[in-house]
């Protein structure tokens, strides 16, 4: 009775134990199961479908780009591409000689390619033209494919270069808008999926998967191509008639930010990209009026005039006098009028642009004010641009500017800023006091027209008040018509300030080598557009900003005017061209007595040295020149 029952508890022991293992065993397949078809079931079936398709890829078509009125900017075009899988071709070397002779390509380079069994499928060829494709799809090669691309194309050729930027032979944005706005110019490529054996043959009578691209976003910029014709036009004569390293121009509305115009030159066509030299390519596609610094010179001279005024260290009753020069801590610094421009007024000191007027301002207003307002006016941060490597300028550490730094910064030196800063802050100082975000997309759109995004223009913060941003369109407009009401463009409100900077090289200055500026502004009395622009180390005679940069950007105003047709502000100045005549000789003449002769002829002037006689002139003798020019006088 025993051994029975200690035998069937030792049956029902085997039976738990076996019972307990199929279930262990049922929970392993079941977690297995769970984990294959849960965890990892995506991956399991994309692998399997790699396995069993060979796909080709779609490329979407890029996004436009557009100036504010609808031009186009850059496009794209179709173009395909052509791949080869190798287990399909039969006569490799035929298909080679072919291929090679079609596309002019190296036929040992194209007969590996299309060898290698190693690889479903190889890339033969990008940016294959519609003639081309089209003698290859005629041959139907197994094996050969063509899948549709896009071609980049800049209908402008080389306007815009530093703003449009360029994109890869593969569609990829690399500099400028392109770069910036890579992801949303993309759009969604697509692909074409074949079914495949082991061997990646394509399989006969078995369906093909489609899944279309998806086109890229269209930007529509700030940007009017007919005023960018315009300056550049302009910056190309300047480039090559003042021998300069560089010349770039801004256009901005200071009423909103909006940029109408940006340009820097020497450029380059972006439908020939010179890809072999990257180090000029760089170099040519880097937006300098947006990553580099100078020193902004007199045209700085407007800031120092606003934070006076607005801090009461100036009124334009104040009388300065001016002997050539000043003394501040010891260190002597020099009018650019070495006889110095005796006593004057405010006004009259910013129509001299006098060094001595503004050095005894920046010292009234003292550092903290003055440094209150830089910051104010956006110097020393990145104005939010959407351009990549922007700077934001170099501002001297407060706690480390002496009383002379103080003094040289009041008329533009000792203070290094971008011209994309500088034109921004002077559009502060005169459309009323307000600074505003500049930029340059106004909105995105899709293929049908749908706005996707609008962009409105961002006021920071107002910096000084209208009424005295009014004072300082009143002394522009003065400053660029010393020699008559509406003279700078005949007819025309302009008002304006011109610069000279002498360039830094390690620390030092470099001898002879200039920046020459000039700031102008339409209307004066309520300023719509502002132009800033620059001449890159000029080695054509001159360096001065009025006879460099000036005579430029007067013809872009007029050409402005001309294109907006804008009505002069004088008809009847505006019917009259300006008296030309031969440049007389004045060397060996006083300087009194030139400047009397140079003031019965209309003509403004520049001095060039410390004496009383003059030695040469700019113009030369002989030389055309017209009423209301500026020349310069180079004294012993």
């Amino acid at each position: 009775m025993t051994s029975k029952s200690h035998s069937l508890y030792s049956l029902q022991k085997r039976i738990l134990a076996l019972l307990v293992l199929i279930c262990f065993v049922f929970c392993v397949i079941f977690l297995r199961l769970g984990i294959v078809q849960i965890i990892n079931g995506n991956w399991l079936q994309n692998l399997a479908l790699d396995q069993w398709t060979r796909s080709l890829p779609i490329i979407a078509e890029r996004g436009k780009i557009y100036d504010v009125n609808g031009s186009t900017l850059a496009i794209s075009y179709s173009s395909y591409s052509l791949y080869a899988r190798a287990r399909e071709i039969k006569d490799k070397a035929s298909v080679a000689q072919f291929l090679a002779s079609a596309l002019n390509l190296n036929f040992n380079s194209v007969y590996e390619k299309i060898c290698n069994s190693l690889v479903s499928e190889v890339l033969i060829s990008l940016q294959v033209d519609d003639e081309t494709a089209f003698k290859i799809f005629e041959k139907n090669y197994d094996g050969i494919y063509l899948t549709e691309n896009t071609i980049r194309e800049y209908p402008y050729g080389d306007l815009l270069t530093q703003v449009l930027g360029f994109v890869t032979v593969d569609n990829i944005g690399q500099a400028g808008i392109e770069s910036r706005f890579n992801e949303m110019l993309s759009g969604d490529s697509g692909y074409c999926l074949v079914q495949s054996d082991l061997t990646g043959v394509k399989l006969e009578n078995m369906m093909d998967y489609y899944v279309s691209a998806m086109a890229g976003q269209n930007l529509n910029l700030t940007i009017d191509a007919n005023i960018q014709l315009i300056v550049e036009r302009n910056l190309n004569l300047a480039l090559t008639e003042q021998s300069a390293k560089n010349a770039s121009c801004i256009i901005m509305d200071a009423t909103s930010g909006e940029i109408v115009a940006m340009s820097s030159k020497p450029s380059f066509d972006l439908n020939d990209v010179p890809r072999d030299d990257i180090s000029q390519l760089m170099n040519m596609v880097k937006n300098n009026m947006v990553v580099d610094v100078y020193e902004p010179g007199s045209t700085f001279k407007i800031i120092t005039l606003a934070t006076a005024l607005s801090t009461g260290a100036g009124h334009l009753s104040d009388y300065f006098y001016c002997p050539g020069y000043t003394i501040v801590n010891g260190e002597k610094i020099k009018c650019w009028k070495s006889i110095g421009h005796g006593s004057q007024t405010l006004t009259e000191g910013f129509q001299n642009s006098c060094n001595v007027v503004f050095t005894t301002l920046a010292q009234r207003i003292g550092l903290t004010d003055f440094y209150k307002y830089i910051y104010a006016f956006g110097y020393g941060d990145q104005t939010g641009i959407e351009i990549s490597g922007e700077s934001s300028g170099i501002i001297m550490n407060q706690s480390s500017v002496k009383i002379v730094d103080l003094a040289r910064m009041g008329f533009g030196q000792a203070i290094a800023v971008t011209q994309l800063q500088h034109i921004t802050a002077v559009c502060a100082a005169v459309n009323g006091g307000t600074l505003y975000q500049p930029y340059l997309v106004k909105s995105i759109t899709d293929n049908n027209g749908n706005i996707l995004q609008e962009f409105s223009p961002t006021a920071i913060r107002q910096v000084i008040t209208p009424e005295v941003s009014e004072i300082v369109c009143d002394l522009m407009e003065l400053a660029v018509n010393k020699t008559g009401k509406y003279v700078f463009v005949p007819g025309y409100n302009v008002g304006g300030k011109t610069g000279t900077t002498q360039k830094y090289e390690n620390g030092k200055i470099a001898q002879g080598k200039y920046i020459s500026s000039f700031v102008g502004i339409y209307p004066a009395d309520n300023p719509k557009y502002v132009v800033l622009l620059s001449v890159d180390e000029p080695s054509a005679g001159s360096y001065y900003g009025s006879i460099v940069a000036s005579p430029y950007a007067k013809n872009i105003f007029s050409e402005i005017f001309d294109y907006l047709d804008i009505e002069p502000d004088d008809p009847e100045l505006a019917g009259q061209e300006p008296v030309a005549f031969t440049m007389p000789d004045f060397t060996n003449l006083s300087l009194t007595k030139a400047v009397s002769e140079l003031a019965k002829l209309y003509l403004d002037y520049e001095l060039d040295g410390e004496g009383s006689k003059i030695i040469a002139q700019f113009p030369v003798t002989g030389a055309t020149v017209y009423s209301n020019d500026t020349v310069v006088l180079i004294t012993n």
